[in-house]
């Protein structure tokens, strides 16, 4: 199973590279979330640095990071619910879902003051 895992990365960029022909010069590659294998990172989030945590246990590794944008959540849950299928994700519940013996949550939280929205992605063992 682990072989498919580069199949999925180049398989996602060019669905990418399909869906945003104008992108510009920086665009290239898309980016992918620290600690998971796959995980794009949509354009207009960045990750927080310093926030979440990583680590390996005896049933699989628990993975949790969390992002930021000036974007709308029912767009940030829309590109998640597209693209992951293509790399293999099943969906399980309302941003949820599992692959390989592994659960991914999204969980969306409102905008602050400034009008950016916190997204956390949680990974742990199970499905």
């Amino acid at each position: 199973m682990l072989a498919l895992r580069p199949i999925r990365r180049v398989a996602f960029a060019l669905l990418c590279a399909l869906a945003q022909p104008a992108a510009g010069a920086e665009a290239g590659e898309p980016a992918f979330i620290d600690g998971f294998d796959d995980l794009p990172l949509m354009d207009g989030l960045e990750v927080i640095e310093g926030a979440g945590v990583l680590f390996d246990t005896p049933q699989g590794r628990i993975v949790e990071r969390y992002a930021t944008g000036a974007l709308d959540a029912a767009e940030v849950g829309g590109f998640y619910l597209a693209t992951l299928p293509a790399l293999g994700w099943q969906p399980a519940g309302p941003l949820r879902f599992v692959r390989e013996g592994e659960a991914l949550s999204i969980t969306l939280y409102p905008p602050e003051a400034s009008g950016r929205i916190t997204v956390r992605f949680s990974l742990a063992p199970g499905a």
